[in-house]
Formats: C-alpha cells, sequence, structure tokens
C-alpha cells in the first residue's frame, strides 16, 4: 500500500514511533494523525483524538477526484515505484499526477515502466541543461512526450538555478517552472515577478497573497 506522509517516521505527527514502511497499514491508521498539531505552541491540540487519520494515495485519489497531485516518491525502492503506477493507472488518473522524487533511479524506472505518467525532472537533470543555457548552445525546441517540469530551488551547490534567463529559455521551450521552499514573502514577489509558475512552501496563505497582490490569482 502507498501512503501519503511527508516523514519518514511517525513520530514528529502522531502518538505513534518508527518508521512508516515497517509498519501495517491497519497499525499506520491507528495512529492519531492529528496528535500533535497546534496553532498557540502547544496550549492547545484541536484535532487530537478527531479521528484523524493517516491517508493513502488510494483515499486521497478517490475523495478528490477532480483535484491535481504533485506525489513525491520518498522511498527509494522498485516496489514503491511499481506499486504507484497500479495504483494512478487503476484510478485513471495519469492527467492529474505529477511524480516527483529525490532519486532519480525512481523516476528513470517511472518513465520507463509507465511514460504516460508525467514527472517532473530533478536538480541532477536540471544542471546539464542549465550548462548548456548558459553556453547558449541548447535547442530551441524540445520532442518530450510530456512538458518539462522543473521542480527545483533557487539554488544548489552554489550554482544560481533560477534566474531571469534561465526562466525566458525554458517557457520558450514549453517548460513549467515550480520553485521549492519558498517562505519568504518578498522571495515570492521576487520570483513571482521573474516569471516562474509556482513555488512549493509551508505557508499557502502567504503565497496566495503575494499572488493575489501581483493580479496572479483572483
Amino acid at each position: 500500500e502507498v501512503v501519503i506522509w511527508h516523514d519518514p517516521s511517525l513520530e514528529r505527527n502522531t502518538n505513534g514511533t518508527g518508521r512508516i514502511e515497517d509498519h501495517t497499514l491497519e497499525e499506520l491508521k491507528s495512529y492519531d494523525a492529528g496528535y500533535t498539531f497546534t496553532l498557540d505552541g502547544g496550549k492547545t491540540f484541536p484535532f487530537r483524538g478527531q479521528g484523524v487519520q493517516l491517508c493513502t494515495l488510494k483515499e486521497a485519489l478517490q475523495c478528490c477526484p477532480d483535484m491535481c497531485f504533485n506525489i513525491d516518491l520518498k522511498t527509494k525502492s522498485e516496489a514503491i515505484v511499481r506499486a504507484f503506477i497500479k495504483i494512478i493507472l487503476d484510478h485513471n488518473a495519469q492527467n492529474r499526477v505529477v511524480a516527483a522524487s529525490f532519486h532519480l533511479s525512481n523516476l528513470k524506472l517511472l518513465r520507463k515502466r509507465e511514460p504516460s505518467i508525467q514527472t517532473s525532472i530533478t536538480t541532477l537533470e536540471v544542471l546539464p541543461l542549465l550548462a548548456l543555457q548558459k553556453l547558449h548552445l541548447l535547442p530551441k525546441k524540445t520532442n518530450n512526450r510530456h512538458k518539462t517540469i522543473f521542480q527545483v530551488p533557487v539554488r544548489q551547490w552554489g550554482i544560481e538555478v533560477i534566474t531571469e534567463s534561465f526562466v525566458k529559455t525554458m517557457h520558450s521551450r514549453g517548460a513549467i517552472i515550480q520553485v521549492w521552499t519558498i517562505n519568504e514573502e518578498e522571495e515570492m514577489k521576487r520570483l513571482f515577478l521573474m516569471g516562474v509558475d509556482s513555488v512549493m512552501t509551508d505557508k499557502p496563505a502567504l503565497a496566495i497573497k503575494v499572488a493575489k497582490q501581483l493580479l496572479l490569482r483572483t
């Protein structure tokens, strides 16, 4: 079973302990997934004991049939890729998911096994494109079946990835540029004005506010 959870372990957000992959689904469902959530520094826990459970990918797709998902395959495993593909195909959800992963082997296997599922490209894949772009050697067109979706930080290994030139060049090739993780208001404004398509953030309300201020969202 594929479950939706950010951390590799349970301690930070539940009353359980241990690694996710070391538990059965029944065990995972028994833990209180609202246990540690607080809005006032730990004075109150509004979702504790309210029946909040860890969610499976199947449940999310069924619960939100019109919603698009960006799914990070966190476990480095051929088994997780196979299970992910089966769930997406079983729910006919190829057109509403983008698969991401810090593990390039996961993405390569996914692209090989099921090319109908859109994937993002990793920072490791971006760097050669960035070098070609800076040397003005990047072809103007791409033959990729899908759009190229960049999910990258502003900087990586001391290299400035997101620049006006990079955004302009990649947009001309039909790419989508998503930047992570942006939590500062001024940085959000700078990136949106530069033309990035979206930012990944821990502060969605702030991102919506900035987008509205810049008339990017109604």
